[in-house]
């Protein structure tokens, strides 16, 4: 599959797990990517309304029981904290852990676009090879393809919400500064993953069979509207309609914690 759609499914994973919402699924198959087609939309979410400036969703300012460690040496201290949320091992299946908090910003910075940036990840590929149905002149996106993604999928579903935020509220200073060294606006990084789960969110629904065509050596979606997708958006049609709605339901439960954030209190890092 094409790689910013299967790097870009796993950054998906990133905004779910790691800093609060949901998205490993991606990685890099060995085989050429699909894009699909017919489409039959869920209902998204309003329209977000043009940015205003200034910081539109503060994270408040977290008790700190020690320091936070310096951003270029907080590797430990975010392992750690992933390792704590979701255990040892399926961190160690997930995550690469090197400059994590750097890569899962850029992960999350990166969804909306068309393409993203290979060599900055922050997860793993997804097991398995990337396979087609159907004959060489009409192929179809098999749906064993979805089974991939189960695993993560049930994983990100029953991760703890609240400590999830706890976890992003206290190490918010962290993904600010990775954020800002971005060096282009908006500045406020929990402004920009809101905007992001809202895109997300925006997600059509495709109903199987998902139409094919392969004009070079990468598969692509029929539909040209659903080919123009985001990476982000893409990721989440790749891994079935089943999946992509749990997923949903996460990241809806996510945005809700985010803006129920106290809006009086020093917001980190702003």
């Amino acid at each position: 599959m094409n790689e910013n759609i299967k790097w870009g499914a796993a950054a998906v994973a990133v905004v779910g797990l790691s800093i609060g919402a949901v998205v490993y699924f991606s990685g890099r198959d060995k085989s050429p990517p699909p894009e699909a087609t017919q489409a039959v939309v869920d209902t998204p979410p309003p329209a977000a309304a043009p940015e205003e400036p200034g910081i539109k969703h503060p994270v408040p300012a977290a008790a700190q029981p020690e320091a936070l460690p310096a951003l270029n040496d907080s590797d430990d201290t975010a392992q750690k904290a992933l390792t704590d949320l979701i255990g040892k091992k399926p961190f160690e299946q997930m995550f690469i852990p090197d400059d994590l908090i750097r890569h899962i910003v850029v992960s999350v910075d990166n969804l909306p676009e068309q393409k993203v940036a290979e060599k900055i990840r922050a997860v793993r590929p997804v097991p398995g090879k990337f396979a087609v149905q159907g004959s060489e002149d009409a192929p179809v996106l098999d749906p064993a393809n979805y089974e991939r993604y189960k695993g993560v999928v049930a994983l990100v579903t029953s991760t703890d919400t609240k400590q999830l935020l706890a976890a992003y509220t206290r190490y918010y200073p962290l993904f600010q500064e990775a954020y800002e060294s971005l060096g282009h606006p908006p500045q406020y990084f929990n402004d920009r993953l809101v905007a992001v789960i809202d895109h997300l969110l925006a997600t059509p629904d495709i109903k199987d069979p998902i139409r094919l065509v392969q004009p070079g050596v990468q598969y692509q979606y029929a539909d040209p509207e659903l080919e123009a997708l985001s990476a982000g958006q893409k990721a989440l049609l790749r891994m079935g309609n089943a999946n992509a709605t749990q997923v949903k339901a996460k990241l809806r439960e996510l945005r809700a914690g985010l803006l129920a954030m106290p809006k009086s209190a020093q917001s980190a890092g702003g």
